[in-house]
């Protein structure tokens, strides 16, 4: 994703028009480089790489010279650049720049976790969710500042501590207006992804999906008082995905961003508070999917066992670990049962966890509502192909097929 904004006063807009300006600017006599390098500024490939998570030794092995290019000894390549634009997600344009662009820190609005443990979260992960401060970005570009839903859920509602969890969760799934009728007619749990995320878009809430490539973490949530966003793991299952929407929603409801890592070890690594956060969090998504009444109606005359967690699961569109959990919570299984249960379970999935067309995956990770806005921007002239191309974190000359493929999947 490429939209970080121009340097101020910066005469350009174009990769073309950047690298044209700034080699104009060396050739009279601000300093000279060999054939082959390009003039970027120094400064903003270090902002570059620690914008990204990383340390000198940890690229270093894959850009040897990278040092001396930040201490302008010498310069990258355009070949060079460009696979430093991807590995650090900017576009090649801001190596340009004769400044660090001004962007506020991603980690400023996630209340709930330390500064040190922000620090450990992976590279991989920083990136996503830089990825997703620029989707943002782009919303807010493309909506002129105003988020068009009728409703935005968190404006209007937010966790009561004073009321159960049960509570909260109840007028959440009104707010959503998806009956317990409706969510139990649907077919499978890629149906139901589908559906939830609609009900959510519906109510102001954009939802994206990336692989994040690290096991540990679901997806995350960035907060924001008019375009708030949820990112989910699309390498999970589509149950688990369901499971990490109502986490970040609740998240969202706290009026902070949030990250759902598996890990026990961090969870039990937040302050006392914050902990309670996420326990709280988890309780609500679960509470979301399977209502406790509905729950305890439909295993009155079921055996806690394996087969019973298969038909609940595809009964509630919730994954059959989920159900196992809850089994042990009641105390009807034992926990060395519900461990067992969850390794082979995860196993299986892994297994037959397969890929995909590779624009099935972008319209599935960026939304069809998203990808037509912005077609629909382009279309009435209000964006360039470029900015196209960027909005979408496409390369322009996928455009037209990326289109052919969204027309193919509405009604």
């Amino acid at each position: 994703m490429r939209r970080i904004k121009q340097a101020p006063d910066t005469p350009f807009s174009t990769v073309a028009s950047v690298i044209s300006y700034r080699i104009s600017s060396w050739q009279c006599g601000e300093r000279s480089t060999l054939p082959n390098e390009m003039p970027i500024t120094p400064a903003v490939l270090t902002w570059a790489r620690r914008r990204a998570g990383y340390s000198l030794d940890a690229v270093s092995e894959r850009f040897p010279r990278i040092e001396r290019w930040e201490n302008g000894e010498s310069f990258p390549s355009y070949p060079q650049l460009e696979i430093l634009a991807d590995k650090f997600k900017v576009p090649v344009a801001v190596f340009f720049f004769p400044e660090p662009p001004d962007l506020p820190p991603v980690d400023e609005s996630f209340r709930t976790l330390e500064p040190a443990q922000f620090a450990e979260i992976p590279p991989r992960i920083r990136l996503l969710l830089h990825k997703a401060q620029s989707f943002r970005m782009a919303l807010e570009e493309l909506h002129e500042g105003r988020n068009p839903s009728r409703r935005l859920i968190t404006r209007n509602l937010e966790y009561e501590p004073n009321r159960s969890i049960e509570w909260n969760a109840a007028r959440v799934r009104d707010y959503l207006g998806v009956s317990f009728a409706q969510q139990t007619a649907w077919d499978s749990a890629a149906t139901a992804l589908g559906e939830w995320r609609k009900a959510l878009f519906d109510v102001g809430i954009h939802v994206f999906k990336d692989q994040f490539r690290e096991p540990g973490y679901s997806g995350f949530c960035l907060y924001d008082d008019e375009f708030p966003i949820i990112y989910v793991n699309n390498s999970t299952a589509k149950t688990r995905q369901i499971f990490t929407l109502f986490h970040e929603l609740a998240h969202l409801l706290f009026r902070t961003s949030g990250v759902d890592a598996t890990s026990e070890e961090f969870v039990d690594r937040l302050s006392r508070e914050n902990r309670q956060i996420e326990v709280i969090c988890n309780s609500m998504a679960a509470r979301i999917m399977m209502p406790r009444d509905r729950f305890d109606e439909a295993i009155a005359d079921l055996p806690p066992d394996r087969a019973s967690a298969q038909r609940l699961a595809e009964r509630f569109s919730v994954s059959r670990e989920f159900v196992y959990r809850e089994f042990r919570d009641r105390d009807l299984i034992t926990s060395g049962e519900y461990e067992q249960a969850a390794r082979q379970w995860a196993e299986q999935f892994r297994s037959s966890n397969g890929g995909g067309n590779h624009y099935c995956t972008k319209i599935a990770c960026l939304g069809t509502e998203y990808i037509n806005l912005a077609f629909g921007r382009y279309c009435q002239n209000r964006i360039d192909y470029d900015q196209l191309a960027d909005f979408l974190d496409m390369k322009p000359r996928h455009l037209t097929q990326l289109e052919n493929h969204v027309a193919r999947t509405q009604p």
